[in-house]
This record gives C-alpha cells, sequence and structure tokens, in this order.
C-alpha cells in the first residue's frame, strides 16, 4: 500500500478529547471525513504528556499503531473530536 503524502495538507485542526475538552493536538488532516487514525508526522503540536493519554482527565483516546507502515494513532470511537 501507498505511504501518506509526505508534503500532507495545509489545513490544522484541534483534536480534542470529548470528554473534558481539552486540546490534544494540532493536526494536518487531509479530507472532510471523519476523525480516524492521527499519523504522527502530521501533528504540528502535540499537548499530551503520555501518549495517546488526555493530560487532564487520563482518558485513553487512541492507540498506538502502524498504518501503511507509517507510525500513527488509531482513535477510538468517540474519544477524540475535531474543531
Amino acid at each position: 500500500m501507498a505511504k501518506p503524502n509526505k508534503k500532507g495538507p495545509t489545513k490544522t485542526v484541534d483534536i480534542c478529547c470529548s470528554k473534558c475538552k481539552t486540546v490534544l493536538f494540532k493536526y494536518r488532516k487531509g479530507g472532510k471525513g471523519a476523525l480516524v487514525k492521527c499519523f504522527k508526522e502530521r501533528i504540528v503540536k502535540d499537548f499530551t504528556i503520555e501518549p495517546a493519554t488526555c493530560p487532564e482527565c487520563g482518558g485513553i483516546f487512541a492507540r498506538d499503531t502502524l498504518i501503511r507502515g507509517t507510525p500513527a494513532f488509531k482513535i477510538i470511537g468517540g474519544k477524540a473530536i475535531m474543531k
């Protein structure tokens, strides 16, 4: 399978915890679909202390995985939202 585009999209979105509304990442998202995965190379600014864990409420919002050979976070359904 093809790897994600190296240059990546230019539009940035805020990824927030759905429980406490804390900002987790600033992320360069491509397309207009739902938030399913976050490639680590596209994260502009990371506000988390532990990977895939909300710093405020301590909730786990994603799983660390490889997608198409690239490190990524697979978002658990309904745990993180984008603004």
